[in-house]
């Protein structure tokens, strides 16, 4: 096994376990949720493999899947976002940085960072909610969870790269 791997390997398992046995226990106002393993997607370096991003966003959607009883959900969530996340890098990156990029504040800027960030997060939440009702029947609450786990996990998800960053 490579450095690189077993650093993933030690990222997805300090996610899974922080939103298993914490982050899934706060549910603020009824409708809030923070979603923070959303943040392993957006750690990918630029050149990395889609297919392995894809797998391991898989992985992680289904280990959150298994131990919050929802089946599916994360995993198809987190693996449409990991599908799309190289493409809307793109959008934010110059064209001449470099292939080993890690998407950062620190990296694209507060601004760019943060609309990146909150179209990865956004589309999260839209999809996993939106699959988790599975109708519109009772559409405001649906509206809260997702605008207010988006906000939470952005905010969450800001701080801990301010962190990282330093």
């Amino acid at each position: 096994m490579t450095v690189g791997v077993l650093k993933t390997l030690g990222t997805f398992l300090v996610f899974l376990l922080v939103q298993v046995l914490v982050l899934n226990q706060v549910h603020l106002f009824d409708s809030a949720t923070p979603l923070l393993y959303i943040y392993m997607v957006l750690l990918f370096p630029r050149n990395y493999p889609k297919w392995g991003m894809l797998a391991w966003a898989f992985a992680m959607g289904l280990g959150v899947d298994m131990f919050s009883n929802t089946p599916g959900v994360a995993a198809s969530s987190l693996t449409l976002v990991a599908l799309l996340r190289p493409y809307l890098l793109e959008l934010f990156l110059q064209r001449e940085s470099a292939e080993d990029l890690v998407p950062s504040m620190k990296v694209l800027g507060f601004g760019r960072y943060l609309f990146f960030a909150f179209i990865i997060v956004f589309t999260y939440c839209l999809v996993f909610f939106s699959l988790e009702a599975f109708s519109f029947f009772n559409w405001m609450q649906w509206l809260f969870c997702v605008g207010g786990s988006t906000l939470l996990t952005l905010v969450l998800v800001m701080v801990l790269d301010n962190l990282r960053s330093r």
